[in-house]
């Protein structure tokens, strides 16, 4: 039997298969190892570069990026600063409160929610299903709650609602003064309007924040013993206002009844000390336009600044600037006789007093003291134009007060060189300028302070770091003489004793004053005409200003009524007003009469001829408003039309 063949030796090759169990041809079975070689020295130079920039480029990044996802920050809340009034009684203050809000991604149910919520919360129930699903993670349910309504939300326990602190601010007093704080964001957090948008670096605080380790998962907790870094919230710091809050109360509630009572839009009043410029009380009411007229409960505190914001034409009251200025200047004496007639023609205009009478001599005391239009045009006549502009602007119109409240207003003057013929005529007896009453009252103070103007003050003090740091007094500059101020407080006295202010009196003490009815420019007038509306009617405004003791004044108070309908006279509805506010100001200050009601020298008293022109007056009829003067004033918010308008003409007389 033939031999087998020798076994023929082989090298031992790997067989590559390809996914179907095949073999893979070699070179193949190469490239494909090639491929995962690159795929692996790509990944690993992936993880280097990422570890490089993990560790060396970027750990910064990485190092925070894990922080905040283990470190919470959460806000703690600063309440702002007090307003305080001069007693320290506080005025409006921040308490904290819990604001509720809602992380719509874990409310579970929103209609249900919606329904527990909405009537603890005060919002529609669709509204509140809206904001339960909305996008995002964090939305305001409702600002500072109160405490009873947080308490029921809590123990409600919605899955996805919660609550944090914020400060709510609080009038204590209602509202009171409710035109000079003004209001603050809907958090508390910032002023928006009056003092406390004034005052905003004073009272608005510095939020704190407080950082906290905590763990991950769906326990979330505070880690025990972490790190922690607490950022102190800082409180603001007080305002303290020269007001007096029960003065400022009073004055609201005179003004208010005294609005009421004449069937006014409304009305501003202020209460000051004249030596010092402090405001003790600023009232600013205002009638409710669908409420039936004469309704006292129709009239309440705006929230609009008024003697400060708005300015007016103030009529007579101004005639004791034109006649100042002329005792200043040597034109006339208080007791110069002047023969005044009853009418007076100054370019087209024909300017009259009050009553028919014939040509009269009258002394500057008489003038004032019946508030003769064409007296005291007379007078303004020879002192002329350049010096009658100085004397206002001295005086402290055409300039803001100071006070550098919001959206304060300035005097409005024409330049002497934009006067019309009829100006000479018009602007000494007040027609044809507008001023704010704050400007008007501290006028007045120059009177009181013989002769020397007082800016006016209505903060004295504010907080600081360390305690509470006083402002300056109040900025002083010379107007007119000492004797000047004397002999014009003393021709003032008269206008009350025996003159147009009767009413004004104070049983006991002697006042010095001025009644002024103006007629009042119309944004919507009949054309020709600034002062008659479309109707064919005036309306008016109505001014008692002064102050007392005369002899030596502590106290000095306005009171302006926007077109009362009643009557349109200051003596009427302006002076009764001032009367009783004057008094309760002199019981709360305990402010003694003048041991003797001493007369000025060279002040004669009201002749009978003057005495005997009648208490009721009406106002002068102002020329048209020429191309440029002063745009008319805005008025506050309409009121119902009076039930019988006033004349819709009259010939020019006292107020």
């Amino acid at each position: 039997m033939p031999a087998a063949p020798p076994r023929r030796a082989h090298r031992h090759r790997h067989l590559h298969l390809d996914p179907a169990g095949a073999t893979l041809p070699p070179a193949l079975a190469k490239r494909r190892l090639g491929v995962l070689a690159v795929a692996f020295c790509v990944m690993f130079g992936a993880v280097v570069v990422k570890l490089a920039d993990v560790q060396v480029l970027n750990p910064d990044r990485y190092v925070s990026q894990g922080q905040r996802q283990r470190f919470v920050s959460n806000v703690i809340p600063a309440g702002r600063g007090s307003i305080l009034d001069r007693n320290g009684t506080e005025l409006a203050l921040s308490i904290p409160q819990k604001t509720v809000f809602a992380d719509p991604g874990l409310v579970r149910n929103a209609p249900a929610a919606a329904r527990r919520l909405a009537p603890l919360l005060g919002i529609d129930r669709a509204e509140l299903v809206r904001r339960l699903t909305g996008p995002g993670r964090y939305v305001v349910l409702a600002h500072t709650v109160p405490d009873a309504v947080a308490a029921e939300v809590a123990d409600l326990a919605v899955p996805g609602i919660a609550m944090f602190d914020e400060f709510k601010r609080y009038q204590p007093s209602g509202d009171v003064a409710r035109s000079l704080l003004g209001r603050v964001s809907a958090d508390g957090s910032r002023g928006y309007s009056g003092l406390e948008a004034q005052f905003e670096p004073v009272l608005g605080g510095r939020s704190g924040r407080v950082t906290y380790e905590r763990s991950g998962g769906d326990a979330d907790r505070t880690i025990a013993g972490g790190r922690q870094r607490v950022v102190p919230a800082r409180p603001g710091r007080d305002v303290v206002l020269t007001l007096d809050r029960a003065m400022q109360f009073e004055a609201e509630q005179v003004l208010a009844r005294h609005v009421a009572a004449a069937r006014a839009k409304g009305g501003m009043a202020i209460v000051m000390r004249p030596d010092t410029g402090e405001v003790l009380a600023m009232a600013n009411v205002a009638t409710d336009p669908a409420a039936v007229p004469g309704d006292p409960g129709a009239v309440r505190p705006t929230s609009n600044n008024l003697a400060l914001t708005t300015v007016y034409e103030p009529g007579s009251v101004n005639k004791v600037i034109t006649l100042a200025g002329a005792i200043e200047e040597g034109v006339v004496r208080p007791d110069s006789s002047i023969a005044v007639p009853d009418r007076i023609q100054v370019a087209d205009h024909l300017f009259t007093d009050h009553d028919p009478h014939p040509v009269t001599n009258w002394t500057t005391t008489d003038i004032l003291a019946t508030s003769s239009n064409v007296g005291t045009i007379m007078v303004a006549q020879q002192l002329g134009r350049d010096r009658i502009d100085a004397y206002l602007r001295q005086f402290g119109f055409g300039e803001t007060s100071g006070l550098e409240f919001p959206n304060e207003a300035s005097a409005q003057l024409l330049d002497p060189a934009d006067w019309s013929g009829t100006s000479i005529g018009a602007i000494p007896i007040g027609q044809g300028l507008s001023v704010t009453a704050l400007q008007m009252l501290n006028a007045y103070n120059v009177i009181a302070n013989d002769g020397v103007l007082v800016a006016p003050r209505l903060v004295d003090a504010t907080g600081t770091p360390t305690g509470r740091r006083r402002l300056p007094p109040s900025a002083r500059r010379r107007v007119v003489s000492a004797p000047t101020a004397a002999a014009v407080r003393g021709m003032m006295a008269q206008v009350v004793e025996r003159g147009t202010g009767e009413k004004a009196a104070v049983p006991g003490y002697s006042v010095a004053g001025k009644t002024g009815t103006a007629r009042k420019p119309l944004a919507d007038h009949m054309p020709g005409n600034g002062y008659m509306d479309r109707d064919g009617a005036y309306h008016y405004v109505a001014t008692f200003a002064g102050f007392l003791p005369a002899e030596k004044p502590e106290l000095s108070v306005i009171v302006v009524l926007d077109e009362p309908t009643s009557s349109i006279y200051a003596s009427d509805v302006a002076a009764p007003a001032f009367s009783e506010l004057a008094r309760y100001a002199l019981r709360r200050y305990a402010i003694p009469p003048a041991a003797v009601a001493a007369a000025a020298d060279g002040v004669p008293q009201i002749s009978a001829s003057a005495q005997a022109i009648e208490d009721d007056p009406l106002p002068a009829t102002p020329p048209p408003l020429p191309s440029t003067s002063p745009p008319p004033t805005s008025p506050p918010p309409t009121s119902p039309p009076p039930t019988s308008p006033p004349p819709t003409s009259a010939p020019a007389g006292r107020p």
